[in-house]
């Protein structure tokens, strides 16, 4: 009985410090992981479909690509990402505008090179059409722990 209890205490108090999503967040939050996966697949469609016409894709070394030049950099292989993993991830949603922070931590293999990446991302998503699309991202270089 004790231990039925204490699994029933552990589990309510698990449920009060849960966020619930509201139904915009979810629709970011899809948005985002379908960026992921075509920044993955390297689908032009598919990236074409996430980004807003009126991109502005910042890059941690500060070089700045619209729409075209950030698909094409994807689709042309000169930006290569075998996986992407997203941490840390928080959504705020503001009418038509949604900004998301996470961490991407990512395994590369620019020009046939194998390498590891992890940045702190800001993208800015907006609502186009019933969809949520990427308007701008910017990356950022994490502090290097001593």
């Amino acid at each position: 009985m004790k231990k039925i209890f204490l699994l029933i205490a552990i589990v309510s108090g698990l449920a009060v410090g849960a966020k619930a999503q509201t139904k915009e967040e979810t629709q970011v939050a899809n948005a985002v992981e379908n960026m992921r996966k075509a920044m993955i697949s390297g689908n032009k469609a598919d990236l074409e479909n996430v980004a807003s016409d009126n991109l502005s894709y910042g890059h941690s070394s500060g070089k700045l690509q619209n729409k075209a030049e950030f698909v094409d950099a994807i689709v042309n292989k000169a930006s290569v990402f075998v996986s992407i993993s997203l941490t840390e991830q928080t959504i705020r949603v503001t009418g038509n505008t949604a900004i998301v922070r996470h961490i991407l931590d990512a395994q590369t293999n620019d020009g046939g090179k194998p390498g590891n990446t992890k940045l702190g991302i800001l993208l800015v998503f907006i609502k186009e059409h019933g969809e949520w699309k990427l308007l701008a991202r910017q990356a950022y270089k994490l502090p290097v722990a001593p």
